[in-house]
């Protein structure tokens, strides 16, 4: 447990640094550290984003900064996803699922870099 929240403010401080996705670090790492499976590691990052987006939703709405109506629509178009991305999940082997977070990840490395050169 303490490995996992270690991991947890790890890549929420690297993430935030960098502005990235927290889930492109907190994936690898819980399959590397911690050992769970892709789907596994997956799910709790997705799981972790609810608190945290909850958090940020009520603390920016107080600065006047969150739009409701498109906040609920962005919310239920995600969860919407979020079932779809199950169905595609327990339907692929989880070796195309390994290789393709592996591209994402390299489509988000190239997009840092290109950001960081350009400036």
């Amino acid at each position: 447990m303490v490995v996992a929240i270690l991991i947890g403010i790890l890549a929420g401080v690297v993430s935030g640094m960098l502005g990235v996705g927290g889930g492109s670090l907190f994936v690898p790492a819980l399959a590397v550290v911690l050992g769970l499976s892709h789907i596994e590691a997956e799910a709790t990052s997705l799981l972790a984003i609810v608190p945290v987006a909850a958090v940020g939703t009520w603390r920016q709405r107080r600065y006047g900064n969150v739009r409701v109506r498109d906040a609920v629509v962005l919310g239920l178009m995600a969860v919407a996803g979020g079932v779809a991305g199950v169905v595609v999940a327990n339907a692929v082997p989880e070796r195309a699922l390994e290789i393709g977070f592996a591209g994402l990840l390299l489509f988000v490395a190239y997009k840092l870099a290109r950001r960081a050169l350009v400036r």
